[in-house]
């Protein structure tokens, strides 16, 4: 269930994100008792990317959180299309960004001016951050006409080849981002950062949006535990038949009773 939105304070990291996942599960089949006991995961293959990439903004939405007063950071906010939006917008002394991001686990990341490359992918992450900014500089236009500057946030990476800066896109892991936030110069007076958050709380700003019911967030962190789970039993079974292996039957029988409980979630 879903009410209208009276400020975009109440939007929830990933809310969008989140919102899509959960309506594309709703048509997968629940796991079978096999399926469950070997692991199998609930996510199906095309909606992986959608999990990924609401941990990746759930977890740089707990950093924005934590910044100090002074700072505000908005989520998950509608542009565009029904499945567009603005990952987070930050407003503080040290100016207005938006920040697109990136959960790429363990992969390699390579950057070298205009190219962005992911395992050797090249990705238009700079070209998107670029354009998400525009958006925001467009929609705050002559009601509050301030610089906006684009953001790529790294959730986890494995590493990250800076060969050359991008020119105007700040890429940086999300362990840096809010040392590196609170240290820029300040640019923003107070009247302005608040003329700007009242600008950008405002739900006429945006696409229509509704605040998501208070379930969205439960039922996001039940298929999480589902998800958590099934690896755990992966882990399980691999350790379970490297050990019979080694050692014989004996060695995966005692490994059952953990099998079952985590089948169960416990």
């Amino acid at each position: 269930m879903t009410t209208p939105t009276t400020s975009m304070h109440d939007r929830a990291p990933g809310a969008l994100v989140i919102e899509q996942l959960l309506s594309l599960q709703s048509s997968v089949s629940p796991r079978s008792g096999a399926a469950r006991f070997f692991g199998v995961s609930p996510l199906p293959d095309d909606n992986a990317s959608w999990y990924l990439g609401a941990l990746g903004e759930i977890a740089v939405g707990d950093i924005l959180r934590r910044l100090p007063d002074g700072w505000t950071a908005f989520h998950a906010l509608p542009v565009g299309t029904k499945e567009s939006d603005i990952d987070h917008i930050v407003v503080g002394p040290g100016g207005v960004f938006a920040i697109n991001t990136k959960r790429h686990r363990g992969k390699p990341i390579w950057i070298a001016d205009r190219t962005f490359m992911v395992s050797g992918h090249r990705q238009p992450h700079l070209r998107n951050a670029e354009y998400d900014a525009d958006r925001v500089a467009r929609l705050l236009g002559d009601r509050m006409p301030v610089p906006v500057h684009p953001m790529i946030v790294l959730v986890d990476p494995k590493s990250i080849n800076m060969k050359k800066a991008p020119k105007r896109v700040k890429v940086i892991e999300a362990r840096h981002l809010a040392r590196w936030l609170v240290k820029r110069p300040t640019v923003l007076a107070p009247d302005v950062i608040r003329e700007v958050t009242a600008v950008l709380a405002d739900p006429t700003t945006w696409r229509a949006a509704t605040t998501p019911g208070p379930d969205l967030m439960v039922r996001f962190a039940l298929l999480d535990r589902e998800v958590r789970s099934a690896r755990r039993l992966q882990r399980l079974w691999v350790l379970g038949f490297s050990a019979a292996a080694a050692g014989g039957l004996f060695a995966l029988l005692q490994l059952v009773p953990q099998l079952v409980m985590a089948s169960f979630g416990l």
